[in-house]
C-alpha cells in the first residue's frame, strides 16, 4: 500500500545518510560505557551504532524480516507484527545496538531508557532480562518485548492482539509500549504497511 521493500531500504538508509550528515564530522559523540565505542543519532530515527559506522541496509532488512517472523510465531497477525515493526523501525531503524543522539537515555530497537526500562526498573529491564547476556542482541531485545508484552497488561498487548488492521495495531504499539513524545505516528504507520508488503507473504 505504501513502498515495495526496495523503496522502504532506500528510505531508510537515506534517513541514516541524512542522520550522518545531520551530525557531521565534528558532533559531539556518546560514548558507550560497555563499548567505549561513539554513537551518534539524529532526530527520532536513524543515527550511528556503538561501532560508529551506520547499519548496513541488508542488516536492515534481515533485522526486520527476524523481528515480523518473531512475532508472527508468536500468535500476532501479519498486520499487528507490521504494526510493531513500523514503530521499531521508527524508533531505531531496527539496530538493536543503537544509542540516542546527544547522550539521551534510548538504547536499543525499541528505544528503553537508560535509567529505566533499559537496566533500572525492578523487575522490568533489558539488562536484568538478559542475566549477563548481550543486551545488544536483537533476539535478546525481541524477547524482552515479548516478555513486557505477557507480563505487563498496561503495554497493551490485549489492544495490539484486537487491532484489526496495520493502521490500529502501530498506533496499539505506539501508545501502549513505546509511549513516544513526538511519536511521527505517520511514519510508523508507512514503515509498518513497507514492511507488510515486503514480509507477510
Amino acid at each position: 500500500m505504501f513502498r515495495s521493500g526496495k523503496a522502504r531500504i532506500a528510505i531508510l538508509t537515506a534517513t541514516l545518510a541524512g542522520a550522518l550528515t545531520l551530525a557531521g564530522t565534528t558532533a559531539p559523540a556518546q560514548a558507550s560505557p560497555q563499548t567505549g565505542a561513539a554513537t551518534v543519532k539524529a532526530g527520532s530515527h536513524g543515527g550511528m551504532s556503538p561501532n560508529n559506522s551506520p547499519i548496513a541496509p541488508s542488516v536492515i532488512t534481515q533485522n526486520e524480516q527476524a523481528a515480523f517472523n518473531y512475532f508472527v510465531a508468536k500468535g500476532l497477525t501479519a498486520q499487528q507484527s507490521a504494526g510493531i515493526i513500523g514503530n521499531l523501525d521508527q524508533e531505531s531503524g531496527m539496530d538493536p545496538t543503537i544509542w540516542e543522539y546527544g547522550g539521551g537515555p534510548g538504547r536499543g530497537i525499541a528505544q528503553w531508557s537508560a535509567g529505566g526500562r533499559w537496566d533500572t526498573d525492578p523487575g522490568d529491564n533489558v539488562a536484568e532480562f538478559a542475566a549477563g547476556g548481550n543486551v545488544y542482541d536483537l533476539t535478546l531485545q525481541l524477547n524482552f518485548i515479548w516478555f513486557e508484552l505477557t507480563s505487563f497488561p498496561g503495554y497493551g498487548l490485549g489492544d495490539l492482539q484486537a487491532a484489526g488492521t496495520i493502521d490500529d495495531a502501530v498506533l496499539a504499539f505506539q501508545n501502549k509500549y513505546e509511549i513516544c513524545g513526538a511519536c511521527n505516528s505517520t511514519n510508523r504507520i508507512n514503515f509498518a504497511y513497507a514492511a507488510y508488503n515486503a514480509y507477510a507473504g
